[in-house]
């Protein structure tokens, strides 16, 4: 690789990348060293191998990345072409022990300034693709969004390390969106959003296609707004979430399941077992009536009178948490927002302990109608069919429970 980068610069990765396409696929390494490249297009069964020590530095010029039509926060919209992109290919390879660096800062100046005329790129996202695996890489400074899956299927995404700044804006680390059979394994991930976030597209997406089969085991998450999150785009609902064997440190909130009226689906069957978590806000979360972004302070979101069901009625059902342990925990031990027209159903724990300790009030839960609050234990509305077996909690001051509409088993 060395002559080509001598010879064409920031252009020589892509350059190899097309070169091996005309020959129906190969691997491109990216050898030791600080190389920089413009913004990357990768094809059927072509590998990118970063081998120790290189540090792959993409451009902050936007004018390097070409204005596409995708899906960016579960909208179809004009966004700058990802970093490293690829549209309905398949057997698509990011491997080896070596760097990308994203060089958000530029970009993340544009969005404080609302400066940016197309929204900002992710840093990996494949696209309507086929067979992909992104192992063993760090990647470091995202735009935006870190790893974007879309409307993809059988993907593996081990033993990646994320690190975008806590301040960094919306810079989620793993955010598969109506994608099924995906397998996250043994991944670091320190970033300034949701940690890994599952989404389905809104009501506005031009198709509702669901995010199926996902397993999530072995992942160290630290800080980060949330461990692992479901939604709030999550319009062609999820189904069949697995999370194993993981550590939150200092996550804001652990599982965080977030949704609100008009946007519709479901989320059906999820299972949480062997996680620890230590220093987090709310280490469980259920909000159906999500305030942020598009529409978000509508006053049918927080409406607290039945609404009629409807196609844009959210539902979520079927979720389990089993040997759990939650030290430090500030704000609220649980805190499940259903609606009344749909109440969540079918939310069992077993086996869980949380420690509440000291700190300033602090709001668990992205909703109108949540408080600051400080060692509270259980606040719930509108479930059915809530089962708390074998809950310890230590440190609560106040009521242990606080039940609006609840029907336990």
């Amino acid at each position: 690789m060395e002559p080509l980068f001598n010879q064409f610069g920031k252009y020589a990765v892509q350059k190899a990348i097309d070169a091996l396409r005309e020959n129906g696929g190969g691997q491109v390494r990216i050898p030791a060293g600080v190389h920089e490249t413009v913004g990357l297009e990768l094809y059927s069964n072509i590998e990118l191998y970063l081998e120790a020590g290189a540090v792959l530095s993409f451009s902050d010029d936007p004018e390097d990345y070409p204005v596409i039509r995708t899906r960016w926060e579960g909208y179809e919209q004009d966004s700058y072409r990802p970093l490293l992109y690829a549209y309905g290919q398949q057997n698509l390879f990011v491997t080896g022990p070596g760097t990308l660096e994203g060089n958000g800062q530029h970009w993340w100046e544009l969005h404080r300034k609302k400066a940016n005329k197309a929204a900002r790129p992710c840093f990996i996202c494949f696209e309507r693709c086929e067979n992909i695996q992104l192992r063993d890489f760090r990647v470091q400074n995202s735009p935006a969004w870190t790893l974007h899956p879309l409307c993809s299927s059988n993907i593996l995404i081990s033993g990646v390390s994320i690190v975008n700044p806590y301040d960094s804006p919306n810079t989620d680390g793993i955010d598969p969106e109506s994608c099924r059979n995906v397998r996250i394994i043994g991944c670091y991930i320190d970033v300034g959003d949701d940690c890994i976030a599952i989404k389905a597209g809104t009501e506005d997406a031009d198709e509702q296609v669901p995010c199926e089969n996902i397993v999530i085991t072995g992942c160290t998450m630290n800080h980060g707004h949330g461990g692992v999150v479901l939604g709030s785009e999550m319009s062609g609902s999820i189904r069949h979430v697995s999370v194993t064997g993981c550590i939150f440190n200092g996550t804001d909130r652990g599982i965080r399941i977030k949704t609100r009226r008009h946007r519709g689906g479901a989320l059906d069957g999820m299972t949480v077992s062997g996680v620890m978590m230590h220093n987090v806000i709310c280490p469980f979360v259920v909000n159906m009536m999500y305030y942020c972004g598009k529409d978000g302070h509508e006053p049918f979101v927080a409406d607290p009178n039945p609404q009629p069901v409807d196609a844009g009625t959210p539902s979520v059902r079927h979720i389990q948490l089993s040997n759990i342990q939650v030290s430090g925990c500030r704000s609220a031990a649980i805190c499940l927002y259903g609606i009344p027209e749909s109440p969540i159903e079918d939310f069992r724990m077993n086996n869980v302990s949380i420690e509440m300790v000291d700190g300033e009030p602090e709001i668990p839960v992205m909703c109108a109608s949540s408080f600051p609050m400080n060692r509270a234990g259980i606040y719930a509305e509108h479930c059915r069919g809530l089962e708390l077996k074998g809950l310890v909690m230590t440190g609560v001051k106040g009521p242990e429970k606080q039940f609006v509409n609840v029907e336990e088993i």
